[in-house]
């Protein structure tokens, strides 16, 4: 996967953390649960092993669009084709003032067809610490769980997840 220039990312958080988003659907950078965190995925440092999540278009030739809701932290990446239009939107929660004991930090990424037809694919390779510390997948039929020695995350996903190399993949 190529390198993409850096004006090519948006920015998505929730207050503790952040992530890059790429045009080309693909989270490059996040580091968890805080700025200051190991990265989980560092592909914009090392696209071989730095780890991604990518959920992309299955055919060439689309063009892409990126743009906020207006006045929200609400990421829209937009492929257009001759076929259709699809859309990515991603976010993270923010925490509420009031009424929660303890803060569930969750990255949310939703895909839809808005016109016509487009296939996409999801790939997620977490690569914790930077790439340095090895983790175990197990995937279900609610979706696919990492477990490093230091930090566990879930994807949830009403599609079934194959496990491939050290991620999962559907396409």
């Amino acid at each position: 996967m190529p390198y993409l220039p850096i004006e090519s990312y948006g920015i998505i958080g929730d207050m503790h953390t952040v992530a890059l988003v790429g045009m080309n659907g693909s989270i490059d950078w996040f580091c968890f649960p805080n700025f200051d965190s190991p990265s989980v995925f560092g592909a914009i440092l090392d696209n071989e092993k730095g780890g991604f999540f990518k959920i992309s278009p299955t055919v060439e030739g689309i063009t892409h669009k990126q743009f906020y809701w207006p006045d929200t932290n609400v990421l829209i990446t937009r492929f257009l084709s001759a076929d259709g239009v699809g859309e990515i939107t991603d976010y993270m929660t923010a925490p509420t003032l009031f009424g929660e004991s303890e803060y569930q930090h969750k990255l949310l990424r939703s895909v839809k067809v808005v016109r016509g037809t487009m296939s996409f694919k999801l790939e997620c390779t977490p690569a914790f610490n930077y790439a340095r510390d090895p983790h175990s997948i197990k995937t279900s039929l609610e979706g696919a769980s990492f477990h490093s020695h230091k930090l566990s995350l879930a994807l949830s996903s009403s599609l079934l997840l194959k496990q491939v190399g050290n991620g999962v993949a559907r396409e």
